[in-house]
């Protein structure tokens, strides 16, 4: 059994490449994110730990193996028991690529899967033959005692050996609604919110329940982020009302839970919502001025949401960074700070923030001198 300090998501020279509110790219040790924060920014994560959705079984018709990742949730009402959205794969596991993965066998409403311990009845087909709606007509306590005893954490092939649970969770993973990890969070730990004190920079979360990051088939990840789940406590709508500085989203999830709460008047409320929509580069931001994410490949829906952050030339630029400088892609890699393109009205606040964090590295760090960054 691997321990737990040897957690694969957190290597200790993960690296970050900023992009900065003028399209100027840097890189530094990702422990050094806060460097590029200043005194007054509100920093908001996502506290949702990661379900283990990846359910493998039989299907019941056919006797055709399949696995069911579970990717959205649907309902939990009595009548129709724990109701999601899945994603539903042939035989194999997470050591084949997703996109040559076998498609299930041909699946329709009322068709039974034995999910080890387990057993859903799909509802329906959702305008794909691998999205489907899935219900477990069964006490919530032993849909939960099954899913704990047979569930394993989404994976993809890129990894070289199978992530337990805690490999999933980020340092402030409290209730598990997310279907992948939330992994931006993995930049966080208890030492870097002390120092987010120190440094006059305020901290609250959210709950988002993550999705899929991708299926492998490009007509269904065309369809991707699904519509999410989220709640906004109070204390953090208050906190991004109240704030002096900018607002740093810690992971896409936020973004897309803070605009759309936002949607209406530019106000985050609080409260229980379903996100509904896609950000990319049409949209136009009213809370979030910069973002903590993972490096994407140019057609993921992660990526399509940083255009909203930045013009093409410019990610196009930190595409090829990242490949020249062979950054870790997908959740467990490397990450980026990218810092929304600057509005007039925020020209004075980019200058002091460069000000900012050369003071903010030399009160951290003792001299800034210590950050080992290169500018492209």
């Amino acid at each position: 059994m691997r321990p737990a300090v040897a957690a694969v998501q957190r290597p200790a020279d993960a690296r970050l490449l900023i992009v900065d509110a003028f399209g100027r790219i840097e890189h530094a040790p990702r422990a050094r994110w806060l460097d590029w924060l200043q005194r007054g920014d509100a920093v908001v994560a996502n506290d949702a730990a990661t379900l283990p959705a990846s359910l493998h079984g039989v299907h019941q018709r056919t006797g055709a193996p399949i696995e069911a990742r579970l990717a959205a949730w649907r309902g939990s009402e009595a009548a129709q028991g724990i109701t999601f959205d899945a994603i539903v794969f042939g035989a194999g596991d997470w050591r084949t690529p997703t996109e040559r993965r076998p498609p299930p066998p041909a699946l329709a409403p009322g068709d039974a899967f034995e999910l080890g311990p387990l057993v859903a009845t799909m509802q329906t087909a959702l305008g794909h033959p691998r999205l489907v709606r899935l219900s477990f007509a069964m006490p919530r306590g032993a849909f939960w005692r099954g899913l704990a005893a047979h569930g394993r954490p989404v994976q993809y092939a890129h990894l070289r050996e199978p992530l337990a649970l805690w490999d999933a969770w980020t340092p402030i993973a409290a209730q598990p609604l997310a279907f992948e990890a939330p992994s931006a969070g993995f930049v966080l730990d208890w030492q870097t919110l002390t120092e987010m004190h120190a440094r006059g920079i305020r901290f609250a979360t959210l709950t988002h329940a993550a999705g899929l990051s991708t299926s492998g088939d490009l007509l269904l990840d065309a369809r991707l982020p699904l519509d999410e789940a989220y709640r906004i406590p109070a204390r953090t709508a208050e906190m991004v009302a109240a704030r002096a500085g900018r607002v740093i989203a810690i992971g896409t999830t936020v973004v897309r839970a803070l605009e759309h709460a936002a949607r209406d008047d530019g106000v985050v409320k609080s409260g229980d919502r379903i996100a509904t929509q896609r950000i990319g580069a049409h949209t136009r931001l009213r809370v979030v001025d910069a973002l903590v994410t993972g490096t994407h490949e140019p057609g993921s829906s992660h990526h399509e949401l940083l255009r909203a952050f930045a013009d093409e030339d410019v990610l196009t630029r930190a595409t090829d960074a990242l490949e020249r400088h062979r950054y870790r892609t997908h959740e467990f890699g490397d990450s980026m700070l990218v810092i929304r393109r600057n509005p007039a009205s925020r020209r004075n606040a980019s200058v002091f923030g460069a000000v900012s964090r050369v003071a903010n590295a030399c009160a951290a760090r003792g001299s800034a001198a210590l950050r080992e960054t290169a500018t492209e």
